[in-house]
């Protein structure tokens, strides 16, 4: 990997370990999170949704109830078809807060998927210069915090290699002090507009995150809460190494840590004729199968992790993403299996690991 900016060794790193003393706002001290963005587009559909006992009941009722205390929204600048677009993230930001829940604001900077492989600008940032494009990122961070004031603000999504690409594109070296600048704009921003908001920066997996981590610490990123993705079909299926990853980046950031994005199967099946992401057994841990009962087992051996290395607590993605557009559509969803509701929108057993 590149280095970034400046070498930095692990002394330093403990030696900067100590910094702005942070709490999770709202009461609990664990985040229990589920990531819930499409739900505005699904609820439009007007599919039912049940509780564990079969009773009729809303999204946000049923996972409250269950003891999920978070909801995390991505936010795009200016999505073609309105879809986690400022006017909507707010107003559903407003709901969720109307229950009592915790909003985690996951700011893409862009106008779609934000990812390690993907990275694009907003379009009305295209053809901006640099101070431009500081500007800009500064002032869009403020004006969106500003109106949602969420107890946690991410920014960027799965920033392994930068983002806002080609500006703050970390595989090109010329670019390194770009991308500290840029990401120094979003969250003095952030900071600005809400001073009681956990700034996080989100990384997805765990090979390169203690690297990406405490290669910031000599540039003063001004932060609180460290993001890994993990998803054993993506990021490896170890949960020692996990675990002991985890408390080296609470150790050597001085930061909290959480899992800011997992998930498990339920089942191999398919609910809709959309290409499944996860649908064979090599793509399973060993131990956990795609049964209710395995990932609600899996969900379990997670948390265990986290809390083992002194962790923050986790945030469920995708759970809300059923199979809404009908069994026949082939532009639907990619994860019904996976969801925290089965292919009749019962809530799995897997709601109870909220309350571990």
């Amino acid at each position: 990997m590149m280095k970034l900016l400046i070498p930095i060794v692990f002394a330093l790193c403990i030696s900067c370990s100590k910094g702005r003393t942070t709490s999770i706002p709202g009461g609990d001290a664990t985040i229990k999170g589920a990531d819930l963005s499409f739900l505005p587009e699904i609820e439009g559909s007007n599919i039912p949704f049940f509780d564990p006992n079969d009773v009729k009941n809303d999204m946000l009722s049923i996972l409250k109830q269950a003891g999920c205390n978070t909801i995390r929204l991505r936010l795009w600048h200016s999505p073609a078809d309105g879809h986690s677009g400022f006017q909507e993230v707010a107003n559903f930001a407003a709901r969720i807060k109307s229950t009592g829940l915790k909003i985690w604001l996951d700011i893409h900077y862009s106008d779609t998927w934000a990812d390690p492989a993907h990275q694009t600008k907003p379009d009305k940032w295209i053809n901006i210069d640099k101070e431009a494009l500081k500007d800009s990122i500064y002032q869009y961070t403020y004006r969106v915090v500003s109106a949602i004031k969420p107890e946690i603000v991410q920014i960027g999504n799965e920033i392994n290699n930068g983002f806002l690409w080609p500006s703050g594109n970390l595989s090109d070296e010329n670019n390194q002090a770009n991308f500290i600048e840029l990401l120094k704009s979003g969250t003095k921003g952030a900071r600005n507009a809400s001073p009681s908001s956990l700034i996080m920066l989100h990384f997805a997996g765990i090979e390169g995150s203690p690297w990406f981590f405490e290669s910031l610490i000599a540039n003063n990123i001004d932060y609180d809460l460290v993001g890994l993705s993990f998803y054993p079909y993506y990021h490896g299926k170890d949960f020692a190494l996990l675990s002991s990853t985890l408390s080296r980046l609470k150790k050597s950031t001085g930061k909290k840590v959480l899992i800011a994005e997992t998930a498990y199967p339920f089942t191999l099946g398919w609910n809709d004729n959309t290409n499944n992401v996860v649908g064979q057994d090599s793509q399973l841990m060993a131990g956990y199968s795609a049964t209710p009962s395995g990932q609600k087992e899996f969900i379990s051996a997670l948390i265990k992790s986290i809390k083992s290395a002194g962790g923050d607590g986790f945030c469920y993605w995708g759970g809300e993403w059923v199979a809404f557009k009908g069994s026949q559509a082939t532009n639907g969803s990619s994860w019904e299996n996976q969801a925290l509701f089965d292919f009749n929108n019962k809530a799995l057993p897997v709601l109870d690991n909220f309350r571990e």
